[in-house]
């Protein structure tokens, strides 16, 4: 762009060519800024209302208008309903409708008598008022006649005391003045009362509707919509089942009007929560209920797993369990096994403390001569609530137990040193060791039942065999030398038919078998070892037909739900169905929130069990086709123990090495012994074997074999 340059010259002389010019630099007018649309200031005046109006302060602040203008509409309508009960026999003609719904007809009658009742004393009352004009009428007379007598008879007093006729007079006159006085303070007073009293009214109507929160849930403050800190209250609970979407349900609380709450039975405190028993109208089945359980929830702001519905005893009745908001994701206490050091269990007659139902009261299982099966998916707890029931039964000194822990994890670690056989590992080789394990313990109790023939009263001591992740031993692939398998679940598989012979005979003999697995299909938890289990109990599943898996259809179809737990949330609850276990009558299940056992605790738990014993060696997962040496494997399961009897010594070599010792007899091992100078000898009437005896016996053996090499 060329410049446009002006000199400004003051004087005429000829300006010096080195002399400054002063030039002024025109700039053109910068071009007028284009008008804003009119589209675009309503879209950004659009976006601002909207801002506004969608900002939570405004949505607060609305809400907050509208609930309070309808708690005075409404209580004001609750007033009204009030008085006209009051007045009229409305109140007793729907508790007669509800009585009649729900079939009770003897509580009909009683309310048919009680409203006519009521209609004859209301018409006594109308009759009277047609004589009490009259009677009103003479009652003023004689009242003001009887006051005007009084007051001049006490105006009389005075003039005779005061010596002036002018106080006869006196108090009557002074009576006027007080009534002229009243009637100028009405007067003064009755017009503000006419402006505020319209106010003071509707105060009493909004204190009532705000007590019994006469308003939409959506208008509420955000803790009552959420269900925080709402109590149930009948009228919840009846309003609740009427918007299941039954229409036989609805139908029968329309008709009862508020008068559905005879529905219901005693609202009482249950633990963490509240329990009540719906009386379900006539067309109603129980099933029904239980089907819409979630519905149920949100209708009463709870969440899902916050509501359990089971069925009482009595015909047509749901109970409800309904957890206060939030209750049930605090933990619960310290199990008593950490808590108190001095607590020793009794197996036969004890209960192990587990945890607590979702009443909060202590959940404890008996132990005695019942199978276990525990399930669950994975990093839910199952280990943990196995294990917590080791180890109180562990204090039991005459417990026996054999272990395999198929995860390897370090898990059931603290138990080397009491249980009489520890297998870990995931590997085949790991579950061929179970297998054999469990093996054993068939011998054992055919053993036992041999000699139960013998001697009927013969009264054995519990061994119980534990397997921890079972389904890697049904799942397992190897193949023994006679190619019959270890895994799977047909007839020819020798873990399976292993525990199905424990599961038919063991328990009279008490040999036990517990088990725990994860995520159960017919595959890793076949149908016949599912069903032996006396004691059944789920952690949170996937389905509902896992859920039958793991409890039986029983359990199920009674309102056992392990399906509905919260996976990662519901740690350690479990679904037990069991009978040694005190579950609420008429129910088929109950609900437990066990007690967790960290690995140090437990540890502290598994010393105190040790104190009690006098040493127990741990046989653990041992090397195939190696040779034995007797006298030492003889030393190694006597273990700690001063003396250990004979038989117990032939059971432990049976475990140690079955292709070795399962044939053995007392005759072989006197054989072994004999010549070494620790042969067996009697103590206290049973043939014993002594743990001194043979560490000099090897001792001397080694010595001699020193001396002959040199």
């Amino acid at each position: 762009m060329s410049e446009n340059v002006i000199s400004l010259h003051k004087t005429t002389e000829t300006p010096d060519e080195s002399a400054s010019v002063t030039t002024l630099t025109v700039v053109p007018d910068p071009a007028p800024a284009k008008p804003v649309p009119l589209w675009v200031r309503s879209c950004r005046a659009v976006r601002a209302v909207r801002t506004v109006v969608t900002h939570e302060t405004t949505r607060t602040t609305a809400r907050a208008v509208v609930r309070h203008g309808l708690y005075t509409v409404n209580g004001g309508r609750i007033v009204a309903r009030r008085t006209w009960d009051g007045k009229t026999g409305a109140r007793y003609e729907r508790m007669l409708r509800a009585a009649e719904a729900a079939g009770n007809y003897e509580v009909a009658e009683e309310w048919e008598e009680r409203l006519q009742r009521f209609r004859d004393a209301r018409h006594r009352r109308r009759m009277d008022l047609l004589h009490s004009p009259v009677d009103v009428a003479k009652g003023v007379g004689v009242g003001a006649g009887m006051s005007i007598g009084v007051l001049v008879a006490l105006g009389v007093v005075m003039a005779i005391n005061n010596h002036d006729i002018g106080d006869v007079i006196t108090p009557l006159s002074a009576t006027i003045e007080l009534i002229g006085l009243l009637i100028r303070i009405v007067q003064v007073v009755w017009g503000p009362a006419l402006a505020i009293g319209p106010f003071l009214a509707m105060l009493g109507m909004w204190a009532v509707g705000s007590k019994q929160q006469a308003a939409p849930a959506w208008v509420m403050p955000a803790n009552v919509r959420n269900g925080e800190g709402e109590p149930i209250t009948p009228s919840i609970v009846v309003k609740a089942l009427r918007d299941l979407g039954i229409p036989a349900m609805r139908n029968a609380i329309k008709e009862m009007g508020d008068a559905g709450a005879s529905m219901l039975g005693p609202i009482r405190i249950a633990g963490c929560g509240v329990e009540v028993d719906v009386t379900l109208p006539s067309g109603v089945a129980t099933n029904e209920v239980q089907s819409k359980r979630r519905k149920l929830a949100e209708n009463l702001t709870r969440h899902e797993h916050e509501v359990f519905i089971t069925i009482p005893q009595a015909a047509r009745t749901v109970r409800l369990w309904i957890a206060d908001s939030g209750a049930l994701d605090e933990p619960i206490g310290p199990s008593p096994l950490v808590t108190d050091e001095t607590m020793t269990a009794d197996y036969a007659k004890g209960r192990a403390p587990w945890g607590q139902d979702l009443r909060g009261d202590a959940a404890a299982l008996s132990l005695y001569q019942r199978h276990l099966l525990i399930t669950g998916l994975s990093n839910q707890g199952k280990t943990a609530a196995l294990r917590a029931l080791a180890l109180w039964a562990v204090l039991d000194k005459t417990v026996e137990f054999r272990i395999a822990d198929l995860k390897g994890a370090g898990d059931w670690a603290m138990f080397e040193g009491l249980a009489t056989v520890l297998i870990q590992g995931p590997t085949d080789e790991h579950v061929i060791e179970a297998t054999e394990m469990i093996e054993g313990l068939v011998a054992e109790m055919e053993r036992r039942m041999e000699q139960r023939r013998l001697d009927p009263g013969i009264v054995f001591p519990p061994l119980i065999g534990l397997v921890d992740e079972a389904q890697v031993a049904f799942m397992c692939p190897a193949i023994d030398e006679d190619k019959k398998p270890y895994g799977g679940s047909k007839a020819t598989s020798r873990y399976f038919m292993a525990v199905r012979k424990v599961h038919n005979q063991g328990r009279v003999v008490n040999v036990l078998m517990w088990e725990g697995t994860q995520d159960p299909t017919d595959q890793n938890l076949p149908k016949l070892v599912r069903e032996g289990a006396h004691t059944r109990a789920s952690l949170a599943l996937g389905t509902e037909s896992q859920a039958r898996m793991a409890l039986g259809d029983k359990a199920v179809d009674g309102g056992a739900a392990p399906n509905l737990l919260r996976p990662g949330l519901d740690k350690g609850t479990l679904v037990v169905a069991s009978d040694g276990i005190a579950i609420p009558a008429g129910q088929a299940s109950i609900t437990v929130r066990t007690h967790f056992i960290d690995d140090e605790g437990a540890t502290a738990i598994t010393d105190r069990a040790k104190s009690m014993r006098d040493g127990v060696t741990t046989l653990t997962v041992i090397e195939r086709g190696e040779e034995r040496d007797p006298l030492a494997d003889i030393a190694s399961v006597v273990g700690d123990a001063s003396r250990v009897r004979t038989q117990d010594v032939l059971k432990r070599l049976a475990v140690l090495n079955e292709d070795a010792y399962d044939k053995w007899s007392f005759l072989d091992l006197k054989r072994v012994l004999d010549g070494t100078g620790a042969e067996p000898y009697k103590s206290d009437g049973v043939m014993v074997v002594s743990r001194d005896r043979l560490t000099a016996a090897l001792a001397n053996r080694d010595d001699d074999g020193s001396a002959s090499a040199s």
